[in-house]
């Protein structure tokens, strides 16, 4: 079995547990539009994932001088850190969230071909916000995080085959939805 590659983050939180100057400003940097995007979908609030990510960064600066390189990849306990306060919030709010995507719309293209653009963003939207919540994690982990399949899976705690599962019921309720069918109450894992 070969030695897993190194956490390419891992200098960079050592220097923070160091409290060496920057080196909070350039993990910023680098994770924030991923943990925003990450918390923005997961809430359908900038403004909550805002919140979200700056949580996200007081827990790392507190963690930092504790971290041990090999227990786990930093960037994946980041994003368990983010969905847990995600789901912390949507529990204290008691309602589904709103998946914020962003419109696709070409600004040079026509109105009518932004309007429809938008329809289509705000129908996928409304899908994915009526996805039981394991499903939208899936999916926004894997699609809209650009993390593998073996990643996401360590993350949501399940194994790769329940996540392809996750995965495979999300785009049958996002399709049935999409078509304009009401199968989202079938399938609730």
């Amino acid at each position: 079995m070969s030695e897993a590659p190194p956490d390419p983050d891992a200098e960079l939180i050592a220097q923070i547990g160091r409290e060496e100057p920057g080196a909070v400003r350039s993990l910023v940097a680098r994770k924030l539009p991923r943990l925003l995007a990450l918390a923005t979908r997961m809430l359908g609030d900038r403004m909550e994932a805002e919140d979200v990510a700056q949580e996200v960064f007081v827990r790392i600066w507190k963690q930092a001088a504790r971290w041990r390189e090999g227990e786990a990849k930093f960037d994946t306990w980041m994003h368990r850190v983010a969905l847990n306060l995600c789901y912390d919030r949507l529990r204290g709010r008691r309602e589904d969230p709103n998946d914020e995507l962003p419109d696709m719309a070409d600004p040079a293209a026509p109105p009518e071909a932004r309007l429809e653009a938008r329809a289509e963003s705000e129908r996928v939207r409304a899908a994915l916000a009526a996805l039981p919540a394991r499903q939208r994690e899936a999916l926004v982990l894997t699609y809209y995080q650009e993390m593998s399949n073996l990643d996401a899976a360590a993350l949501m705690g399940v194994s790769v085959d329940a996540l392809e599962s996750l995965l495979a019921r999300a785009r049958r309720n996002l399709r049935t939805q999409l078509a304009g069918g009401s199968g989202l109450g079938k399938d609730k894992s």
